[in-house]
């Protein structure tokens, strides 16, 4: 057989093989997406699943039943539901004066909070970037921790949060996304200071008698030990909320 007549029938073959192995790939394909997603295409299965995921909400770990008695046995007036809330308007508070750049927008926070996001906002007009939070959802709060030491008290509160996050710079999206929501979680830490000496922090954080401004360094004391003033017993004046971050990116 003349040479002519041999290559084009060789490049015939190699094309029906190439045909023969493209179709046997996109059977194996569809049957691998089929059996992961219940799809013919992986590329749809892969989308199908972000969108579920972008649902599903973040499981907290929740130590509330085990931690809240021994909390209120330390502090008997501690109302955990009405501080619960507040971690959560402080998550949403957050985000909002990030958004718009705005500390005022801030609830509940501490003076460190406060020095914490106002960094943040300063760092993002520093890079030209603006930082966007919508559409936030939070699902559940628990109480994760809780740790005395160093003459502070700590409670660890853990949100499952819902929310549209991403960075823009120069008009393009350089960190997270635009289309779908992003489940994720944060922590909340809420301090009561014992000992403001012993904890190294300002006299701000602590309690003082109203009456002589003596340092209140004993914990749930409602009687000033220098004067006997009566001063106000443990409550939401006195626990501050001082430190959020997101656990997923941050955190183990």
């Amino acid at each position: 057989m003349k040479s002519w007549i041999i290559i084009p029938l060789i490049l015939v073959g190699l094309a029906i093989v190439l045909l023969v192995l493209v179709a046997m790939i996109r059977k194996k394909t569809e049957e691998v997406a089929n059996n992961l997603f219940g799809t013919r295409s992986l590329v749809e299965g892969v989308k199908m699943q972000q969108q579920e995921l972008a649902k599903t909400p973040k499981t907290v770990s929740g130590m509330t039943r085990l931690l809240e008695p021994q909390i209120q046995k330390d502090f008997p007036e501690f109302n955990w539901v009405e501080f619960r809330n507040k971690a959560e308007n402080l998550l949403e508070s957050a985000f909002a004066a990030i958004t718009v750049s705005d500390l005022s927008r801030l609830q509940e926070g501490s003076e460190d909070l406060e020095n914490e996001i106002e960094n943040r906002i300063k760092e993002n007009q520093t890079e030209h970037i603006h930082e966007v939070y919508q559409a936030v959802r939070i699902h559940q709060t628990e109480i994760t921790k809780y740790e005395k030491k160093q003459g502070r008290c700590t409670i660890t509160l853990q949100s499952a949060v819902e929310h549209v996050h991403y960075k823009e710079q120069d008009g393009k999206v350089i960190e997270g996304e635009k289309a779908f929501p992003q489940q994720t979680k944060y922590n909340t830490e809420l301090m009561y200071i014992q000992d403001a000496g012993l904890a190294n922090l300002d006299k701000s954080m602590g309690v003082t008698c109203p009456n002589c401004g003596a340092p209140v360094t004993k914990l749930g004391v409602k009687f000033c030990e220098y004067c006997g003033s009566s001063v106000i017993p443990v409550n939401t004046q006195v626990w501050k909320f001082h430190h959020f971050y997101e656990v997923d990116y941050q955190h183990v």
